[in-house]
């Protein structure tokens, strides 16, 4: 691990596709704001390669709606927004990783 990176590498795939539902959870956005929003949380750097699959993966499960926003004087973009199916997803994952954190800070004590 790095100061760039705080977690592990495969923490953070493991972990990106609920905080992207989380972030989004709170209205829509494309995906540069996204990887921005996280970063500035302290998850780190998120790859473009590693970002976008993440989103399509969302998308093809119906947890993400998107549509093409025009661009101002440049290209458009690809806007994200949370369908009804990923507010579900995400109340189950944030269940699933309370019970994980809950574990993992009892374990050894």
């Amino acid at each position: 691990m790095s100061e760039q990176a705080p977690f592990p590498g495969s923490w953070q795939r493991a972990m990106l596709p609920m905080l992207l539902l989380a972030e989004l959870s709170s209205g829509q956005a494309h995906g540069y704001a996204l990887s921005k929003s996280l970063q500035e949380r302290g998850f780190g750097p998120i790859k473009g390669a590693t970002l976008y699959p993440a989103l399509a993966k969302l998308e093809a499960a119906g947890f993400v709606e998107t549509r093409w926003q025009e661009g101002q004087g440049g290209p458009g973009r690809k806007v994200y927004e949370l369908a009804a199916a990923g507010r579900a997803e995400l109340a189950g994952q944030r269940d699933s990783f309370s019970k994980l954190a809950a574990l993992v800070q009892s374990t050894g004590s």
